[in-house]
């Protein structure tokens, strides 16, 4: 049976695209349909940008002094870019990183 929890987190993770696709906004409209079916009341369904998100992370490293407080958009952003040039200069440590990630 699915939770009020399981549809929260269905939406959330809808809304948090940065660059939906139709398929992503028929997928919230089916959400909150069914959220507001199953527990009620509707919520707000006006649409707001995610407000981006902020590196918190800890090490005692030159990097993570640089992206400390940075958002993660555009710390992914250059990453993306770095993996790219990558996987051309150095295929075998490219796929090494991306099994590591996943």
């Amino acid at each position: 049976m699915i939770t009020e929890r399981d549809l929260q987190e269905a939406i959330a993770e809808c809304e948090g695209q940065r660059h939906p696709t139709s398929a992503t906004c028929i997928k919230l409209a089916a959400f909150l349909i069914i959220r507001e079916h199953m527990f009620g009341e509707p919520q707000s369904y006006s649409y707001a940008m995610p407000t981006p998100a902020h590196v918190e992370y800890q090490s005692e490293t030159e990097f993570a002094d640089i992206i400390r407080g940075k958002s993660i958009e555009d710390v992914l952003a250059v990453f993306d870019e770095l993996m790219s040039t990558l996987s051309l200069v150095n295929r075998g440590l490219y796929e090494s990183v991306l099994r590591k990630i996943k």
